[in-house]
Order: structure tokens, then sequence, then C-alpha cells
């Protein structure tokens, strides 16, 4: 009969996560939008350079603008 695994031990009391959930809430938000702004401009323009350029900017423009808008504790 093969024994169970023990469970990880606990995290250290002082250690904190590299990103809060609200900067990962941020960041994939921003992520979706930036894709989305560059897969419709592709559609619509059919170029690549175009395209990436305005997911980029979308993606950055999102980010400041989630950040105001999503408030801190």
């Amino acid at each position: 009969m093969t024994s169970l695994p023990s469970p990880p031990d606990p995290p250290e009391p002082g250690a904190e996560p590299l990103l809060s959930q609200r900067a990962a809430l941020i960041f994939l938000a921003s992520a979706f939008i930036g894709v989305v702004v560059g897969v419709l401009t592709f559609f619509s323009a059919g170029n690549v350079a175009g395209a990436l350029l305005s997911g980029l900017t979308g993606a950055g423009a999102s980010t400041l603008g989630l950040d105001k808008l999503i408030g801190r504790r």
C-alpha cells in the first residue's frame, strides 16, 4: 500500500505574492483589450505592423485607464 504525499509547507508569514490580485486583473484585462484591438485592426486594414502597433497602444492605454478605474482598498 502506498502512502499519501505530505501536504505542502504553508507560506512564510512575511512572504507576499509577486503581483497583487488587482495588478493581475488589470494586466490580464489590458492584454485582452490589446489583442481585441489588434485583431480588429488587422481585419480592417490587413496590415500586420499596424495591427501590432495599435494592439500595443490599446493595451498600454487600457492599463492606465483600468488603473484609475479599478480602485484600491
